[in-house]
C-alpha cells in the first residue's frame, strides 16, 4: 500500500496545476491503465512503469483488485462500484495470447475491436459510448476530436465509477452558508455539519478526519495547519503512512463543505518526469502485447467528484493511445498503360499449358 501512496504523491506532485486551483484525478485509474501498459511492455519500457508505479504489476494488481469489490454491508443504500479494463485494438493486429492471459486477471477485463484504421473517428465515438456507459454519463468524452488517427492501431482504457452513502448522512437541515476562504478570498459556501465520534488526528501540521461510507469505503479530510500551498509539496508516503496510523476514533464537530472537482489531463510530460519515457519513443518495446512496432502516442485522463449529504459520487477514466512507430504504406504502384500492340497468354497455371494465345493489335 505505501508503493501505491508514493506513485500517487509523486504523479500528483507532477500532475495537479498551481496551488490555488482546484483539481482532481484518480490514482485507481492511471494505475490501472499503466499496469496494464506495463504488462504489455518488455525491456527498459517495462522498467520505466515499474519504477513509476513503485512497483510490478502484479503486486499492483493484488491492490487494485481487492479494491474492485466492495462489501453490501452496512448501509442501507448499496455501494456501487463499476471497473473496466479494455485492451482495444484494430481488427488486424496480432494480440499474443499470453497477453490476453494476463488481461484476463484484471477486474472488469475485456479485448474489443474497434476500427482504427478504417474509420478513426467511429473508434474514438466506441471508446467514448463504453467509458460513458461505464462512468453513468459522468465521463461523455474521454477522448476529444483527433485523439485516434489513421496510425492508431490500439488503446487501453481503464474506466471507474463509485456511489457510496455515508454510513450515517448528514442532516440536510443542518447544511448552512459558512465562510471559506479561497486563495482569491473568502466567499460564503454550503456548508455541511454534523457531531458524532469520526476518526481524528492532529498530527504533524495536519488535521485528519476520515469519515466511513458503505461498502468498506473511507473518505479522508486532511486539512493543513497552514497554507496548503506550503503544506502540499512536502507531504510524502510516509509522512501521510503516519497521519492515516495517528487517527483514532474521537467525538468531532465537523464542517465540510459540499463539493464537485474534476480534472482533466493529459500524462505525457507529468509521466516522463517519473521516468516514463521510452513508451512514447519508437524504442518502445510491445512485444509481450504484439510483434508489431508500437509506442503510446498520449496518455488521457479525465476525473469528476461530488461529495454532498448523502455521501460520494466519481468517475474517472484514463485512456493509452497507441500507434505504429511507423506506417507501412504500400509502395506507388507501377503504371502500366497498355497503348499499343500486345501478346495476350491464357495458360492452365500448374502446367503451363496455353490455352490461348493471341496478339492484339487492334482492340475492338
Amino acid at each position: 500500500m505505501s508503493e501505491h501512496l508514493d506513485f500517487s504523491l509523486s504523479l500528483h506532485r507532477q500532475l495537479a496545476p498551481q496551488p490555488d486551483q482546484q483539481f482532481c484525478w484518480s490514482p485507481y485509474s492511471v494505475a490501472s491503465a499503466l499496469g496494464l501498459a506495463a504488462a504489455a511492455t518488455g525491456g527498459r519500457t517495462r522498467d520505466e512503469l515499474v519504477a513509476a508505479l513503485r512497483d510490478e504489476p502484479s503486486a499492483l494488481l493484488d491492490v487494485l483488485g481487492g479494491a474492485a469489490e466492495l462489501s453490501a454491508s452496512g448501509s442501507a443504500e448499496p455501494p456501487v462500484l463499476a471497473v473496466a479494463n479494455t485492451l482495444w485494438a484494430h481488427e488486424e493486429l496480432h494480440v499474443e495470447e499470453s497477453y490476453l492471459r494476463a488481461l484476463r486477471d484484471w477486474p472488469g477485463s475485456e479485448l474489443r475491436n474497434a476500427p482504427f484504421r478504417t474509420d478513426p473517428e467511429k473508434a474514438r465515438q466506441l471508446i467514448n459510448s463504453d467509458v460513458a456507459e461505464t462512468t453513468r454519463e459522468l465521463i461523455p468524452e474521454l477522448l476529444p476530436a483527433g485523439a485516434v488517427r489513421e496510425d492508431t492501431v490500439a488503446a487501453l482504457v481503464n474506466a471507474l465509477y463509485l456511489k457510496v452513502s455515508w454510513r450515517e448522512a448528514f442532516d440536510q437541515k443542518a447544511t448552512t452558508a459558512r465562510p471559506f476562504h479561497t486563495p482569491a478570498g473568502s466567499r460564503d459556501v454550503p456548508t455541511m455539519h454534523v457531531t458524532r465520534r469520526l476518526g481524528h488526528a492532529a498530527v504533524d501540521g495536519w488535521t485528519v478526519v476520515t469519515l466511513p461510507a458503505a461498502g468498506g469505503v473511507d473518505a479522508v479530510v486532511l486539512l493543513p495547519d497552514h497554507g496548503l500551498d506550503q503544506a502540499e509539496p512536502d507531504l510524502d508516503a510516509a509522512r501521510l503512512g503516519r497521519l492515516l496510523g495517528a487517527v483514532e476514533q474521537q467525538r468531532v464537530e465537523l464542517f465540510l463543505p459540499k463539493f464537485t472537482a474534476t480534472g482533466d489531463a493529459e500524462l505525457t510530460s507529468p509521466l516522463g518526469a517519473l521516468g516514463v519515457r521510452e513508451l512514447f519513443t519508437p524504442a518502445a518495446d510491445f512485444s509481450p502485447l504484439t510483434d508489431r512496432p508500437l509506442r503510446v502516442d498520449a496518455v488521457l485522463h479525465q476525473s469528476v467528484l461530488e461529495v454532498d449529504e448523502k455521501g460520494l459520487e466519481g468517475a474517472a477514466a484514463t485512456a493509452a493511445m497507441m500507434r505504429l512507430t511507423a506506417i507501412v504504406r504500400e509502395p506507388d504502384p507501377i503504371r502500366v498503360q497498355v497503348d499499343r500492340p500486345f501478346l495476350f497468354l491464357v495458360r492452365h497455371q500448374a502446367t503451363g499449358a496455353l490455352y490461348f494465345l493471341a496478339r492484339i493489335t487492334d482492340p475492338s
